[in-house]
C-alpha cells in the first residue's frame, strides 16, 4: 500500500506568509517540499514567481493572487487563504481552472467581536482622546465636560450583517453589557433572537434608533459604499459607528462629513477603503474617531489557529477532501 507521504513527495507548497515552524514541519512530515516567503516584497517577488512555476499548493494572505500570478503557476492544485475573506483571490480564474480556494472561517469570530467591543468602549468613553490629552499635559485639575464620554451598557446596538461574527458580538453586547440588540440581515436568525432577545428590524429603523451601529458586512459589489451620506444622515447625532468588516462598505468621504458636521458622535474603524490608510487621509486629523491598522485578528493565538487551519485545509484539499472550508466547492465538483 502506498503511503500518503509517498504520494506527496513530488508536491511543492509555497507559503507566502510567515507561519510557525511547527506548521512547516507538519507539511514536510507529510512529504511536501516547502518554500517559504515571509512575506513577499520587492526584493523577493521574482524568486516567488520562480517558485510558483512548480507549486502545487499556495498558503498565505494579503498578497493579491490574481490572474497574473495564477498564470505563472501551471501545476497549481489548491490555494489556501489564511483569512476568512477572499477579496485578494481571482475566483473567476480559480473556478475556470477548477482550483479549490480554501479559507479559515469560524476561528476568528471571538477576536473580531472583541475588537469591535473594544472600539465601542474606546470611542464612547473617549479613552484614546483622554489618553492623548493626558500625554499633552492637559490634566491640570477637575475635568470639564470635554473629557466626558457616553455609556455603553444598556444602550441599543444595531448589528449590520448577522453572520458568525455578528452572532458572537450580539452575545457580548447582550450578556456582558445588558444592551438592546437589533440586527439587519436578509434573513432572520432565530437562534440569535431567542438567545439574546435580538430584534430583526429594517435598516432605517435600526439607523434612526441605535446608539451604536456595528458593521460586519462581507465585501462585494452589492455592499460597496453600503454606508454613505444617506445612511449617516438617518443616524442619531449621539450615535457611534463601528466598522471592522470590510473597508469598501463605507464611503469614507461621507463618514468624514458625518463626523465633522456632528451628524454622528464618533466612529471606530479597523478597516479602510484603501489599505494601508493614506498618510494624508483626513480621518487622521479627527479627534472623534479611533483608527486601528486592520488588527481584528491580530492576536498571537488567533493568527496561529488561522495558520494551522489553512495548513490543514491545504492537506485536505490536496487529498481530494473539499467538504470543509472550501469557498468554491460547488464549482469544483461540477
Amino acid at each position: 500500500m502506498t503511503s500518503i507521504k509517498n504520494n506527496n513527495e513530488n508536491k511543492h507548497i509555497v507559503v507566502y506568509r510567515k507561519i510557525h515552524q511547527s506548521l512547516i514541519e507538519k507539511l514536510e512530515n507529510q512529504g511536501y517540499k516547502v518554500t517559504q516567503f515571509e512575506p513577499i516584497n520587492s526584493n523577493n517577488i521574482q524568486e516567488f514567481y520562480e517558485a510558483i512555476k512548480t507549486a502545487n499548493g499556495l498558503i498565505g494572505s494579503v498578497f493579491k493572487i490574481d490572474e497574473n500570478v495564477l498564470s505563472k503557476a501551471p501545476f497549481l492544485e489548491c490555494v489556501s487563504a489564511i483569512s476568512v475573506g477572499y477579496d485578494n483571490y481571482d475566483l473567476v480564474v480559480l473556478n475556470d481552472r477548477k482550483i479549490p480556494l480554501m479559507h479559515t472561517p469560524n476561528v476568528l469570530n471571538d477576536s473580531m467581536a472583541d475588537i469591535m467591543m473594544g472600539l465601542m468602549i474606546t470611542v464612547a468613553r473617549k479613552l484614546a482622546y483622554c489618553d492623548k490629552r493626558m500625554r499633552n499635559g492637559e490634566w491640570n485639575g477637575p475635568l470639564d465636560k470635554s473629557w466626558f464620554g457616553l455609556e455603553v451598557h444598556h444602550k441599543k446596538v444595531g448589528i449590520i450583517g448577522m453572520g458568525r461574527i455578528g452572532e458572537v458580538l450580539a452575545k457580548r453586547c447582550r450578556m456582558g453589557f445588558d444592551m438592546e440588540v437589533a440586527y439587519y440581515s436578509r434573513s432572520r436568525h432565530l437562534k440569535v433572537e431567542e438567545l439574546y432577545d435580538a430584534k430583526h428590524q429594517d435598516l432605517d429603523t435600526i439607523l434612526s434608533t441605535s446608539d451604536f451601529i456595528c458593521v460586519v458586512l462581507p465585501g462585494s459589489q452589492e455592499t460597496k459604499h453600503f454606508f454613505s451620506f444617506g445612511q449617516f444622515s438617518k443616524m442619531k447625532n449621539s450615535a457611534i459607528f463601528i466598522n471592522a468588516g470590510r473597508g469598501m462598505t463605507v464611503d469614507e468621504v461621507a463618514l468624514i462629513d458625518a463626523l465633522e458636521t456632528g451628524k454622528i458622535a464618533g466612529a471606530g474603524l479597523d478597516v479602510f477603503e484603501k489599505e494601508p490608510l493614506n498618510k494624508d487621509s483626513k480621518l487622521l486629523t479627527l479627534d472623534n474617531i479611533v483608527l486601528l491598522p486592520h488588527i481584528g485578528t491580530s492576536t498571537i493565538e488567533t493568527q496561529h489557529i488561522m495558520s494551522e487551519c489553512a495548513v490543514n485545509n491545504l492537506i485536505s484539499a490536496l487529498n481530494g477532501n473539499l467538504e470543509k472550508n472550501c469557498v468554491n466547492a460547488s464549482i469544483i465538483k461540477k
